[in-house]
């Protein structure tokens, strides 16, 4: 039966990240770039460039993340290492100096209510405000 072959004619797929030697998804960029209306076309090379920046950025930020847990004799990474290895970095400092890095605070809080008695989780009752509308 012809057509049990499919269109490629029995070849394998192969992905525009492999293609291009990285491990973000490019396909997957690509359509966010294209369904984010940041411009009316997206040209061919724009998402393979885009993800290759990513991967960059993202490899930098894990390798000293990895050496900020090691000074730490920590063999696993948490969000004050990666918070270390940014405000560390001077040009990462730069690139993310308005960024908030989440912390555990539950922790410090747990730790807080301990000491002090208190609800971490109360909060003060409702004020009656009119907001106009009746």
């Amino acid at each position: 039966m012809a057509g049990k072959t499919g269109g490629r004619g029995g070849k394998k797929s192969v992905y525009r990240s492999a293609k291009a030697g990285l491990q973000f998804p490019v396909g997957r960029i690509a359509r966010y770039l294209k369904k984010g209306k940041y411009a009316e076309r997206v040209g061919a090379g724009a998402p393979v460039y885009l993800a290759a920046v990513l991967e960059y950025l993202c490899a930098e930020v894990l390798e000293l993340a990895c050496n900020a847990a090691r000074d730490n004799k920590k063999s696993r990474i948490v969000p004050r290492h990666v918070q270390l290895a940014i405000r560390n970095d001077e040009e990462l400092s730069k690139l993310l100096g308005s960024v908030t890095i989440a912390q555990h605070p539950l922790r410090a809080a747990s730790q807080e209510v301990s000491q002090k008695g208190l609800s971490y989780l109360s909060l003060p009752p409702p004020t009656a405000q009119s907001n106009g509308v009746s």
